[in-house]
């Protein structure tokens, strides 16, 4: 029983790792998948920085444009001022050139503030770009990191898978149907029992139930079904014993009583 006991426990260890190990292997694309996202939102922002540069110099030509048409019709306004026949001729031409000069003014200072946003969108562009190499760079290191510990991670999963089959192969086919279908129900199949507990549910186990497990049998918790086993190393030490209290040992001697006069 003590050699079932001991394969059993080899066996749940070498399933307990293979099982971390895959989980591991599972998780690992996420690590390269928040790099990507990360990287994902820089190159949104960089696009949109340099969409806004592209508008701002669309508006700048087009107010460039409109400029150059109000420039152009105060000149010819004022070619004809001196050919005016009656004072509303030249006060309405004084009006469109003064409104030709106006809306000059207004779209240059509007150039003014675009250029303005330009140079604030430049900056926003060049951080943008920098953080989107430096998160591409992030990128391609998770890749190959993630790569690297793959590999680890599958060679060490196919060390365990030999062990594994190693230790099955010594165990009785009742025993691993038993040990399978218990795994399969509670994702451990054997525990030690402590302190007349179960350590899978932390249920108690009854009395007769405790000094057996004591004395080597493989049985099985009346509360969750895992296997249950005891091990001597895990037993308390034993309390060193304590000296022998000598009745009276200790106490201050009574004084004699002193006779009536």
């Amino acid at each position: 029983m003590e050699a079932l006991i001991e394969t059993l426990v080899k066996l749940q260890s070498i399933e307990l790792d293979r099982s971390r190990l895959n989980q591991e292997m599972r998780a690992l694309p996420a690590e390269t998948a928040r790099a990507q996202a990360a990287l994902a939102v820089a190159e949104r922002r960089s696009t949109e920085a340099s969409n806004a540069l592209s508008r701002e110099e669309s508006v700048r030509t087009r107010l460039d444009r409109e400029i150059d048409g109000h420039r152009q019709k105060a000149a010819r306004f004022r070619a004809q001022i001196d050919s005016v026949n009656t004072p509303e001729q030249a006060v309405a031409i004084e009006h469109e050139i003064n409104f030709a000069a106006k809306e000059t003014e207004r779209l240059e200072n509007e150039e003014y503030a675009s250029l303005e946003r330009t140079e604030t969108q430049e900056t926003a562009l060049k951080q943008a770009r920098a953080e989107v190499e430096r998160l591409a760079a992030e990128v391609e290191a998770a890749r190959a990191s993630v790569a690297a510990r793959q590999q680890e991670l599958a060679a060490e999963l196919a060390a365990l898978d030999a062990a594994r089959a190693a230790v099955r192969a010594t165990l009785d086919e009742s025993w691993l149907t038993r040990f399978d279908r218990i795994a399969a129900l509670r994702g451990t199949a054997i525990v030690r029992a402590e302190n007349q507990q179960c350590t899978g549910c932390r249920m108690g186990v009854r009395p007769q139930t405790w000094n057996e497990l004591r004395e080597g049998e493989l049985l099985a918790c009346d509360s969750c079904s895992r296997l249950l086993y005891w091990d001597p190393a895990m037993a308390p030490a034993p309390k060193e014993p304590q000296p022998e209290v000598v009745p009276g040992a200790g106490r201050a001697p009574r004084k004699p009583r002193q006779a009536e006069a």
